[in-house]
């Protein structure tokens, strides 16, 4: 009794040449972008880390909305009041509203991850685009440069730029920002170094197309999908440096409910009053893990080989 092999589902059949009836090809054809999507979001770790996320984005938006109390407001309940109905996260030293702050500091962190990942994508991709392309001596000295800065632990070189600036936000963005274009490079040049040699790059050359239209039109578009992974990855590390640099008071000052600057706070109080520091720090880890998480399935969902079905 014979038995005929298994075809997977993603894959076409060709009928076999006449005269060799066991022989038979199995040709892949691309999954259709929809599918792949699907398919992608049927993994546990892909619907927790789009789920945290959509938590995240959400909030930040309607925080002014669904907060019960200003988040500068002192007096709005007894100083140290624990985890009841009126106060869900409690009360800190100063009768403020933890909960209120805990949703109006997911703004702050959404406006650092967005700005810190396009500035430092920014930057990174344009060093990397321009230092691939061109090759030699200007790329040497790129990466040399790029080397120098990972060589240093990132919160210290960031604590160093902020505090030269004066401890704030935005000087702790800029800082951060600075420390972070480096990964955004490196990726960037592979790409550019694998496509720059490729013939449609050559055939652009030679019918006269200009270097910016061959780096803008050509080979952007098709070495972006790691940087854009790397984006995605950089929002939740970028959320995580700047909690850093607030809790060493390098970042957002007082009364600014950023969710570091919230763990500073309480860490004095944590034997008695735990809610002060516990709270931000859960949403500090729940946005990191989310992010990580997405930048994951997205770089299933880009990769090439899966496209195939591979």
């Amino acid at each position: 009794m014979t038995t005929t092999p298994s075809v997977p589902a993603n894959t076409q059949s060709i009928d076999p040449p006449a005269g060799d009836a066991s022989l038979t090809l199995a040709i892949r054809t691309p999954l259709n972008p929809w599918r792949r999507l699907v398919r992608n979001l049927r993994y546990p770790p892909t619907l927790l880390g789009l789920g945290l996320c959509l938590i995240f984005l959400v909030t930040s938006v309607i925080a002014p909305v669904v907060a019960p109390f200003p988040y500068q407001k002192i007096g709005a309940g007894a100083p140290f009041e624990s985890p009841s109905d009126k106060h869900v996260f409690g009360t800190d030293e100063f009768g403020r509203d933890v909960f209120s702050r805990v949703l109006y500091g997911s703004q702050i962190s959404l406006r650092i991850g967005l700005t810190v990942s396009l500035l430092a994508g920014a930057i990174g991709a344009l060093v990397g685009l321009v230092s691939g392309y061109v090759g030699g001596a200007l790329d040497e000295f790129a990466m040399r440069i790029a080397d120098v800065f990972q060589a240093v632990p990132a919160l210290i070189l960031a604590m160093t730029i902020a505090t030269a600036l004066g401890p704030s936000i935005e000087n702790a963005i800029l800082g951060i920002a600075v420390v972070r274009w480096t990964a955004f490079a490196r990726l960037m040049r592979a790409g550019v170094l694998i496509e720059k040699h490729k013939e449609y790059v050559e055939a652009a050359r030679a019918v006269g197309v200009p270097v910016p239209g061959i780096l803008w039109r050509h080979i952007l578009p098709n070495s972006y999908a790691a940087s854009l992974i790397q984006g995605t990855l950089e929002f939740g590390a970028a959320i995580l440096l700047a909690a850093g640099l607030s809790f060493i008071g390098a970042g957002a000052q007082r009364p600014t409910p950023e969710w570091g600057a919230m763990v500073s706070d309480g860490r004095q109080y944590v034997t008695d009053a735990w809610w002060i520091a516990t709270f931000p720090g859960l949403a500090i880890f729940g946005v990191v893990i989310g992010f990580n998480l997405l930048g994951d399935a997205l770089r299933d969902y880009l990769d090439p080989r899966l496209r195939h079905g591979v």
